[in-house]
């Protein structure tokens, strides 16, 4: 399995070459929680977050939300 490198919210990571944004979030233990994804400057509806493989390259923007008063 080949690994491709990305930039998620600035910072460098390696990533399976087959890796979809679900993926991502998943190992990110962000999946199931809150969040919005951008790819590449445009908006990933997360109905399409298990058919969005990423490429070498690509630049995401996760954003969560955060709870507090």
């Amino acid at each position: 399995m080949s690994a491709i490198p990305i930039e998620v919210n600035g910072e460098a990571y390696t990533v399976a070459a087959n890796l979809t944004v679900a993926g991502l979030l998943q190992q990110m233990g962000l999946l199931g929680r809150p969040c919005a994804v951008e790819l590449n400057g445009r908006l990933i509806p997360k109905i399409s977050w298990d058919s969005q493989a990423l490429a070498p390259n690509d630049r995401l923007e996760i954003v969560t939300l955060v709870g507090g008063g």
